[in-house]
């Protein structure tokens, strides 16, 4: 069964690999809670998200509309348009992305909650930050070099980096930065720990990605011999 095949993979290399990114979402969503923990300001994704969901809820009077539901809608939407332009970026793990990403940060912050917030000293809350986005970079190189999928708003930066033949650090960069000020145009909330989030993230997933391309070969290599 294990050694029935799902397009040129195996079943079995298809499970270690999705394992591996379900490990790299656990960790990426842990840094991801010490930033929103930290209380300085969203991640540019969540900027974009918070700015279409205040538009849509203030200039179209729809009430109804969620900060989650407006989240699903964009990655919907972002891997629609992948799947027209490329649709080999969109896999299972980028089905798993969008089913896990939110119950991870929900379980970390109700494991976090009482003993981190945003009632420290403001510099406390930038170290706080910062480390969560290196967190948040460690991790999301994991899921990106598994190569079972990647959640669909870090799969934009990905495919351009891929696309235009550019650098993933400089492509994640701009990626942010463009989010934000989307985001910020609309009414989205952005604060020092976005600033550090844009500047931060996209450098230092750009040292991890090749670390991270080794320890996956190596991991599925073992468990295939």
């Amino acid at each position: 069964m294990l050694s029935a095949k799902i397009g040129n993979r195996t079943v079995k290399e298809w499970i270690i690999r999705s394992a591996i990114l379900m490990a790299g979402l656990i960790i990426a969503h842990f840094g991801v809670t010490l930033f929103l923990l930290s209380d300085l300001g969203s991640d540019p994704f969540n900027v974009l998200v918070q700015g279409i969901t205040g538009r849509l809820t203030e200039s179209f009077g729809l009430s109804f509309v969620t900060h989650g539901g407006v989240h699903m809608g964009i990655c919907v939407l972002i891997m629609l348009v992948l799947i027209v332009v490329d649709r080999s970026y969109v896999k299972i793990g980028t089905i798993l992305c969008m089913l896990c990403g939110g119950p991870i940060i929900d379980a970390f912050t109700w494991m976090l909650g009482p003993v981190v917030s945003g009632s420290g000293s403001l510099a406390a809350r930038i170290v706080m930050v910062a480390l969560g986005c290196v967190i948040l970079s460690y991790g999301m190189t994991i899921v990106i070099k598994s190569d079972a999928g990647t959640g669909p708003n870090d799969l934009v930066a990905v495919a351009l980096s891929d696309k235009l033949k550019l650098k993933f650090s400089i492509t994640r960069l701009v990626v942010d930065a463009l989010f934000t000020l989307a985001g910020f145009l609309m009414g989205g909330t952005a604060g020092i720990g976005t600033l550090i989030c844009v500047a931060l993230v996209g450098p230092v997933a750009g040292i991890f990605l090749p670390v991270n391309e080794r320890t996956v070969s190596r991991i599925v290599g073992k468990f295939q011999s």
